[in-house]
């Protein structure tokens, strides 16, 4: 990845390294004491602070603050960076035209400014998830149990979808709710409510299996599950998820 960076930049410095980042199509952040406006379908305006103002060449632009992960400002992609100085400020501009709409960002000072010829596609690989752990399921069925057979992926309950369902070896319902990760309570009331969804729809006195299959539970959901008669199989996705802690224990 190449990168050009200026620590407290003069304006004129500033500006002729933006318009070489916007020719080269680089990603552009800038920090310093700013004021910030913006005029389209509605009008906002920010008084002097220092935020951080990042430039994406997909023509996207995003004013930081200190707090949170949401920009103030922000315009989408499709709009044009541009750049000058005037009144003794740094003047950076991303304009929309379909519909008109401009963010205006006048800095007094810069105390830094980088470029980054941001390379290796867009494109995002997850391995480790839950539709890993099905796909283990189903070429493996006695993962869950001996004699298990899947019958259906994402089934309809009236308490939502199934990830899936089957029968094991004595041809009773079984109703199988992957996580990827260690699980607490919530997971466990979660099948249940399945469970109780596909008893509704068998015939009365139709016993109905529940599995939940997790790397790992927490004692208030092996309590829970053992209320309902249900189970948990310990269980990795392909490539071994993270267990990061469960957020409910």
């Amino acid at each position: 990845m190449t990168a050009t960076t200026l620590h407290e930049p003069t304006h004129r410095e500033a500006l002729w390294e933006l318009e070489d980042a916007f020719e080269r199509g680089d990603l552009v952040t800038l920090f310093g004491t700013c004021t910030v406006e913006y005029d389209g379908r509605a009008a906002s305006s920010l008084g002097a602070g220092a935020r951080l103002l990042v430039l994406k060449p997909d023509g996207a632009a995003l004013v930081h603050t200190d707090e949170g992960r949401t920009p103030v400002n922000w315009q989408p992609p499709g709009s044009e960076h541009r750049a000058a100085v005037r009144d003794g400020r740094l003047r950076v501009r991303s304009v929309r035209t379909s519909p008109d709409e401009t963010l205006d960002v006048r800095f007094s000072a810069v105390e830094h400014l980088a470029a980054y010829g941001v390379t290796g596609g867009r494109a995002v690989d997850v391995v480790g998830s839950e539709a890993d752990l099905k796909e283990r399921v189903l070429a493996d069925p006695a993962l869950v149990d001996e004699g298990f057979e899947p019958l259906a992926t994402e089934r309809e309950t009236e308490a939502g979808p199934v990830d899936v369902f089957g029968r094991d070896a004595e041809g009773r319902p079984v109703v199988v709710e992957l996580k990827r990760r260690r699980v607490g309570p919530d997971a466990a009331g979660q099948l249940a409510r399945y469970v109780d969804a596909v008893e509704r729809e068998e015939p009365d006195g139709t016993e109905v299996r529940g599995v939940l299959l997790a790397p790992s539970i927490t004692d208030r959901a092996a309590d829970l599950l053992a209320a309902n008669g249900l189970e948990h199989v310990p269980a990795e996705p392909p490539e071994g998820a993270a267990d990061p802690p469960a957020d409910d224990e």
